[in-house]
């Protein structure tokens, strides 16, 4: 059964068939930077569509001979934490900094769970990021997905990589236990904390303390500077139960303010010294290998799901199955082992 079946899946992204005359014309204008084209590239790669996944698979692999590897950075901490305010400022210091970068932001506003509507307010909210050459900015709808993150993420950064973006930052939802799907996505984690709001405890009861590889606490400056500093120690506490070994890596926990800049240089540091360390200890390519692998199973899963629903007799009995377990007069256990048993009589 679908999430909600009543949601828009996808717009029309107005891109010609694989192998038709304007194919190529089209992959050229979007190897060549044109923005309108990566747009209605994103929008194809990220539709849920049955009927737009072999054109958005031919033009993934159309590209896949790019050489390019990005810095694939997770955004992740509570609403009103400041995640677009810090990835504007963190995105304008990296453009600046750095002639040769190229910036591309994949930020996921919260969607209506009845209609799935979105306020796609990110845009809006990185003035600077928006307009600046080296940098496209994609406010996405989060959907069903709690965090934010789903299959067309994943496709939309591999996107954003091939074609030559160095840095892809992914900001989630932040609502909850969900938003550790990022993990599985990028090549480092930077979790976001509030002063003066629990997030130590809260980030403990998440998990997702556990994965992240950087940790900001945001907001440090005038009257909420000493709250930070005492978020930060905090957090440097929880860390001593719940980091993982991985790698011989500490995670840093800094203070930073993205209004004024405060210590926003040593957590570039940081990012730098994070990146450096994967690559030279094997596990920046360890978790590519994983991602990859978890993508195809994952693909998988969601393909034979649609290849039964979509055949006739099982959805049907599927519904009834559903049915029952929501009178209470068959167990999720048993209805799942009819249902599976439908379908290997059907394959």
């Amino acid at each position: 059964m679908a999430l909600n079946p009543n949601l828009p899946k996808t717009a029309n992204s107005g891109i010609p068939s694989p192998g038709g005359p304007d194919w190529m014309d089209f992959v050229v204008l979007l190897k060549s930077g044109d923005r309108a084209a990566l747009g209605r590239a994103l929008t194809l790669v990220e539709s849920n569509l049955e009927t737009d996944r072999p054109k958005a698979s031919a033009l993934l692999d159309v590209l896949s001979s790019s050489a390019h590897t990005a810095f694939r950075i997770g955004i992740s901490g509570i609403p009103g934490v400041g995640k677009s305010t810090w990835i504007e400022t963190y995105g304008m210091r990296l453009l600046e900094q750095h002639p040769d970068a190229r910036l591309a932001v994949l930020a996921v506003d919260p969607s209506s769970s009845v209609r799935g509507g979105s306020l796609l307010g990110d845009k809006t909210r990185m003035e600077k990021l928006s307009v600046h050459p080296r940098a496209f900015v994609r406010p996405s709808p989060a959907g069903t997905s709690l965090g934010g993150v789903t299959w067309g993420t994943r496709d939309a950064i591999a996107l954003c990589e091939r074609l030559g973006y160095t840095h892809v930052l992914v900001e989630t939802v932040g609502v909850g236990q969900s938003e550790t799907a990022v993990h599985d996505l990028v090549d480092c984690l930077v979790l976001l904390l509030m002063p003066a709001s629990g997030d130590g405890l809260q980030g403990i009861k998440k998990g997702i303390m556990e994965l992240a590889d950087v940790i900001a606490v945001q907001k440090a400056d005038g009257p909420l500077m000493e709250a930070a500093q005492q978020a930060a120690s905090d957090a440097r506490a929880a860390l001593r139960f719940t980091a993982l070994e991985e790698n011989a890596w500490t995670v840093p926990v800094l203070t930073v303010s993205a209004l004024t800049g405060g210590g926003m240089d040593a957590l570039d540091d940081a990012l730098d010294r994070f990146r450096r360390h994967a690559l030279a200890s094997g596990r920046w390519n360890d978790r590519r290998i994983m991602q990859r692998k978890k993508a195809y199973w994952e693909g998988l899963q969601r393909g034979l799901w649609d290849l039964f629903e979509n055949q006739p007799g099982i959805r049907s009995e599927w519904d009834q199955h559903a049915q029952d377990v929501l009178e209470g007069t068959v167990d999720p256990r048993v209805a799942v082992e009819r249902a599976l048993e439908l379908a290997r009589r059907k394959a």
